[in-house]
């Protein structure tokens, strides 16, 4: 590991993780008034303008509300904001129960998410139950905008239309619901089709995002900053590839990289990710597939990196079963080689096509 790295992991076990879902209040926290009680709410127009400035950044939103959910519902499509909340939980269970619940259904970690609340005791009981969700009252709602940990470093299109990817997966999440007959029918029915490139200059903003973004389908939680990226990119002894994903509900957008580092016998991966939205479509192993092809048309050994991030030992097994096996340890990291098995043809009901 380069020094380089060890000082941007060091730097991620110290900072909080970037925020990546906003979990809102309703009564006296986006609007003042109690719904079920006073005559007339109204909306807070500086809360509604962070809720648009942080979609725009790529941050989502949801809310837990103590509130008859019907009512709820049809203020906030009365007042146009219906469309910036994935999987709303307006009931009257426990907050922390609704955090759980949103960050299920989103398949994001609770440690990226904020709660807003105007009560003191709705803040501390999400805190006790959920100590990793930074909780916040309204009145810090001014300082959102300007939060290091609401600030990606830059604004990508992947992260621009986030929010309707996310509302993409619920779309297909009910299509599966409905769906009667074998699994592989289903991702059949899709019409994926999964792209694997090198990667261009303009895809580096969204592959730095993606390393930093991405903690359980990532090989070793190496991050790069867009200038290291492009060395790589450029460097006659490194690959970098990038993956999409799209299928008939829309585009996953790019959801996958690998850097390999290239010497004259032996093929190292640095990092493999994969975006948790793709976990379920049966797509993770194709990019490492297509690494070990290429390997093994190049007749070159190859090896892979791993290094547990407390979350990622999904990942290990699946290198495992790809036929790697662990041949060193160098502290914490795992250095693992395949065995020069062939891995299997790309799924069937995927079309895969190779630039």
């Amino acid at each position: 590991m380069t020094q380089t790295q060890t000082n941007q992991l060091s730097m991620i076990e110290k900072q909080a993780p970037r925020i990546k879902c906003v979990v809102w209040d309703l009564d006296n926290t986006l609007w003042d008034g109690v719904l079920l009680e006073d005559d007339r709410i109204s909306l807070r127009p500086q809360v509604v303008e962070v809720i648009r400035a942080l979609d725009s950044r790529g941050i989502l939103h949801s809310i837990a509300s103590k509130n008859d959910h019907a009512v709820a519902m049809a203020v906030l499509e009365k007042l146009g904001l219906s469309d910036y909340f994935l999987y709303p939980q307006i009931n009257w269970q426990a907050k922390s129960d609704s955090v759980k619940a949103i960050a299920r259904n989103l398949n994001i970690s609770t440690d990226t998410f904020a709660f807003v609340d105007d009560q003191p005791f709705e803040r501390e009981e999400v805190a006790f139950s959920l100590p990793d969700v930074r909780c916040f009252d309204v009145t810090a709602v001014e300082s959102f905008l300007n939060r290091p940990e609401m600030m990606p470093r830059f604004i990508t299109e992947d992260g621009q239309q986030r929010r309707q990817m996310y509302k993409s997966d619920w779309m297909r999440s009910q299509a599966e619901k409905e769906f009667d007959g074998p699994n592989e029918a289903f991702l059949a029915s899709l019409d994926m089709a999964f792209e694997l490139s090198q990667a261009q200059e303009d895809d580096l903003q969204r592959l730095e995002e993606l390393t930093v973004r991405t903690h359980q389908l990532n090989t070793t939680g190496y991050t790069y900053s867009y200038e290291e990226l492009e060395a790589f990119r450029q460097s006659p002894a490194h690959k970098l590839l990038v993956a999409n994903l799209a299928d008939k509900y829309g585009t996953y957008g790019k959801i996958g990289l690998a850097l390999i580092e290239c010497q004259e016998d032996t093929w190292t991966i640095k990092l493999l990710l994969m975006s948790c939205r793709v976990m379920s479509r049966g797509v993770g192993t194709i990019l490492m597939n297509h690494i070990i092809n290429q390997a093994q048309e190049a007749h070159v050994r190859l090896r892979a990196e791993f290094l547990p991030n407390g979350r990622n030992r999904m990942m290990l097994v699946t290198y495992k079963f790809g036929g790697f096996q662990v041949s060193a340890k160098q502290g914490e990291l795992v250095i693992l080689e395949h065995n020069g098995s062939i891995p299997p043809a790309f799924p069937e009901y995927i079309k895969v096509k190779l630039t």
